[in-house]
């Protein structure tokens, strides 16, 4: 058999049983494996040995790892098979771990009991907490080798597979366990499911990705609480100073005011540029499913540009004073905000930090102090152009899809692809198949079937293309 007709007979064996990889993903689904409460511990680790076992039926030599740098947690899923020296290796990366899922009230069937049905876009969908992010997507690769070995009795390349269960709850022990375990781990490129397509028709591979800095501010000025009838305009109020600070962080044009924090940046070429043009020939391509019309960013990018390749700068939350029911007259003595800087390929998490720090302390008034808490900071990532996997790996999609593939951006952040780069390394192709519909972290989150099942296709495409290269 030739390598076109071995190819053809993986993928005929992809349709004829996709009604059974259905059923299998159900399985998965109905394992509530919420990584953040503790009450579902022993749900991530059924979920993870059901992960451990289906590999084991593959022919995977597959265990459970246990972790234990950043605090005791859900076990790593760590899988290989049979490897050839004349083989490419791949390393394939996902998650088994799933968000909460509240508010319950909002599902329109439970969260952990899987149905089809049709969604309002007229797609068929899978109904479930996991079934696009991202077990869903974990389930299109491992039925992509099932289906190998089932006609072939191998796969084309080396495959190692790593399922982490902490993604979810901040994934503290998986550079640890990347670092501790790299011999083991060493492959030649690193594939990741956990990403969306470029549009409804369009594959993607997603080439770079936003780091991100994250800061808590508060700002003190009396020693307590005081009645405003009596202190009012006389005395300094912490949540008019920070408004004022927040509100001097962008300037007319939406650009970011801190000093230096463009240095560094790529802008993308005009070929990839004119690429997302057609995909989103307008702002409301993205934003009409948030109920919004017109780019808020930087003058001079479009919508889908401002997430996907410049940085942004967020309040995520503001508080202070009286914030109950009613009204209370309250000068308040403390106010704060949680803010969010998304970094692009580029750009130094530290200097951006201490820029922001230098900015708000340069604009307090003499009686005010402040405080600053990090919760974390990331650079941004991008894979090379050199990296020879990438052609092959767009060139599958396009066979599959039958739409010319992409290389898109993420406004979001995967700290994976970073971590695999400072302790392996590697490239990792970021390669998914959800939808910006699919609502994942919300309730009645959504997987189309054809996501799905292309999906598999796809990866058996993808493996065969890499098995090239």
């Amino acid at each position: 058999m030739n390598n076109m007709q071995s190819l053809n007979s993986v993928l005929n064996y992809v349709d004829q049983n996709l009604d059974v990889s259905i059923q299998k993903l159900f399985e998965l689904l109905r394992i509530p494996s919420i990584s953040t409460q503790p009450i579902h511990a022993e749900d991530c680790r059924k979920a993870a040995n059901w992960l451990k076992e289906d590999l084991q039926s593959i022919g995977f030599k597959a265990s459970l790892r246990e972790v234990k740098w950043a605090k005791p947690g859900h076990p790593m899923v760590l899988a290989h098979s049979d490897q050839s020296s004349a083989k490419p290796h791949v390393l394939f990366y996902g998650h088994y771990d799933v968000q909460p899922t509240d508010p319950d009230h909002l599902w329109g069937t439970p969260p952990f009991d899987p149905v089809l049905k049709e969604s309002v876009s007229g797609h068929k969908v899978i109904i479930a907490r996991g079934a696009s992010d991202d077990k869903g997507q974990v389930m299109t690769f491992l039925e992509a080798c099932r289906a190998w070995k089932a006609v072939n009795g191998s796969l084309p390349v080396n495959v190692s597979i790593l399922l982490e269960g902490e993604e979810e709850s901040g994934g503290e022990n998986l550079l640890p366990f990347l670092k501790e375990n790299a011999d083991e781990l060493l492959s030649d490129v690193v594939l990741v499911c956990d990403t969306a397509m470029a549009d409804r028709v369009t594959p993607g591979i997603t080439t770079s990705l936003r780091g991100m800095v994250t800061q808590e501010v508060t700002i003190q000025c009396a020693s307590h609480d005081l009645h405003s009838g009596i202190y009012g305009n006389a005395a300094a109020n912490p949540i008019a100073i920070l408004c004022h600070i927040l509100a001097s962080l962008r300037d007319i044009d939406g650009r970011v005011t801190l000093p230096n924090f463009y240095d560094g940046i790529i802008e993308p070429s005009s070929e990839t540029r004119d690429q997302w043009k057609k995909i989103f020939p307008s702002d409301e391509n993205l934003l009409s499913e948030a109920g919004l019309s017109v780019a808020a960013g930087e003058k001079g990018y479009t919508a889908i540009e401002q997430t996907w390749c410049r940085p942004s700068c967020e309040i995520n939350g503001i508080s202070g004073g009286y914030e109950g029911d009613g009204f209370k007259t309250v000068l308040p003595a403390k106010a704060s905000a949680k803010v969010s800087f998304r970094l692009v390929p580029g750009q130094n998490p530290a200097l951006i930090e201490k820029s922001f720090r230098d900015h708000v302390t340069s604009l307090l008034p003499k009686d005010a102090k402040v405080e600053f808490k990090s919760f974390g900071a990331s650079e941004g990532f991008a894979v090379s152009r050199e990296s020879k996997y990438l052609a092959p790996a767009l060139n599958a999609l396009t066979e599959e899809w039958g739409v010319k593939a992409a290389t898109i951006g993420s406004g979001g952040s995967i700290p994976v692809a970073g971590e695999v780069r400072e302790a392996l390394g590697l490239d990792t192709l970021l390669i998914g198949f959800a939808q910006a519909d699919d609502r994942i972290h919300s309730p009645n989150e959504q997987y189309g079937v054809e996501s799905f099942h292309k999906g598999i296709r796809s990866w058996v495409r993808i493996l065969a293309a890499l098995a090239e290269a």
